[in-house]
């Protein structure tokens, strides 16, 4: 059971490993949402997220002899990190099973702290249910990433460090994956302080807690689909499935295209980088019906592949009217691109591609067309553009980009 005892226990255990991850004040969602917004950024630790939290205490109350057959896990990429350092510092081997589609980064630093890495499935189930055979066949401890009580335990001590600093709390937002973080969390901040409002986060496209709990017993979703790789479980935990009906009070979705716009609010107003599923309970604060709230969100990590971070960037900079790719018909005479290079200039928009193309019709002289990808301050300043094009006689239109930068 997962107890005040326990949960201080475990806290004062985790300190041998976590590095302080100290709440921090955002003015700038403070001001998009009318709350008081802190942000726990457990991006921060060493490992890139809070799972070594979990890890580490699990690994702790271990018998030697379990520890002596080896460890082995299966994890879409932090868990996976978390366990390989945590059983290097206890000195005992490790195995992780991740799915096919783990980012690179997170594989790597797996490896780099001295695991043995086996990929296999597409996704976190597939690799849960090949990590489990494996254990059967060797003997070796198999350590969930959330379905187990000392595993959400360990996570839990957040909630401990959240009240040391901000002890008049209203809301905490945590992100929901198999549920280990949103069990440790909600059960720990409830018997801190039983008034306490915590809210669970989900993909839309991942929302296997929601459908849970809505169903009363757990659910199993037919497939996932997100780009919150962390949280892209297709079957909740059923040791904490009970922790989180009791001790959640509400479970809020959240769609792909809100994660990469906060991903861009973050990284340009905190000056952080946070994978996908640590952008979650940000991006929920949208979706808050209350004011003058004193809100904490957990950035449970931060692990994220250069080239899911340049897809990410690039999509963000396209929703917020910072880049933009239109088309434009017009005859195939001698100075009409000047004149439309001259009407976005004294717009200060900044053509950063340009594609003539003249084989758009068959009568070259009725139209060619004319791709234009620009840089612009945001939406207000792009339709500036496109309208002072439409001023001249251009009929702009707007098509996605390919290959921004």
């Amino acid at each position: 059971m997962m107890t005040l005892d326990k949960f201080e226990e475990a806290s004062d255990k985790v300190k041998e490993v976590v590095l302080p991850t100290n709440l921090i004040y955002s003015e700038y969602f403070s001001g998009q949402t009318g709350n008081k917004v802190y942000l726990k950024p457990e991006n921060m630790q060493y490992t890139g997220a809070y799972k070594v939290r979990g890890a580490y205490y699990k690994i702790s109350t271990l018998s030697p002899e379990e520890r002596e057959k080896g460890l082995i896990t299966a994890s879409a990429g932090n868990h996976a990190q978390g366990v390989a350092y945590a059983a290097k510092l206890f000195g005992v081997p490790a195995t992780i099973v991740m799915p096919t589609t783990t980012p690179l980064i997170k594989v790597n630093r797996t490896k780099g702290y001295g695991a043995e890495v086996i990929l296999h499935g597409a996704v976190y189930d597939e690799a849960c249910q090949r990590a489990m055979e494996i254990a059967e066949e060797s003997g070796a401890t198999f350590v969930h990433p959330f379905n187990d009580e000392t595993v959400a335990t360990g996570q839990g001590t957040i909630a401990m460090e959240i009240f040391k600093e901000l002890p008049t709390v209203d809301i905490i937002l945590v992100p929901i994956g198999g549920g280990g973080l949103a069990a440790g969390v909600s059960t720990f901040a409830k018997l801190l302080n039983p008034n306490i409002t915590v809210i669970g986060v989900e993909p839309a496209g991942a929302n296997c807690m929601k459908a849970s709990l809505k169903a009363g017993e757990i659910v199993t979703l037919p497939g996932v689909e997100t780009i919150a790789d962390g949280t892209a479980v297709k079957t909740p935990g059923d040791v904490v499935f009970p922790y989180i009906q009791k001790n959640v009070d509400d479970i809020i979705l959240v769609e792909d295209h809100e994660l990469i716009v906060n991903f861009l609010d973050v990284l340009e107003n905190h000056k952080m980088l946070v994978e996908n599923s640590g952008l979650l309970t940000v991006a929920a604060l949208k979706h808050l019906k209350c004011k003058d709230k004193k809100v904490v969100s957990i950035l449970s990590g931060g692990n994220m592949d250069i080239i899911t971070l340049s897809s990410v960037v690039q999509h963000g900079l396209i929703a917020r009217g910072r880049v933009f790719t239109i088309a434009i018909q017009l005859p195939d005479r001698p100075g009409e691109l000047l004149n439309v290079a001259d009407i976005i200039a004294k717009k200060e928009g900044n053509v950063i591609r340009l594609e003539h193309n003249q084989f758009v019709s068959i009568n070259r002289n009725a139209a060619v067309e004319l791709r234009i990808t620009m840089e612009a301050f945001g939406q207000e300043h792009k339709q500036e553009i496109l309208k002072a094009l439409q001023d001249q006689g251009y009929h702009a239109k707007e098509e996605m980009p390919t290959g921004i930068y």
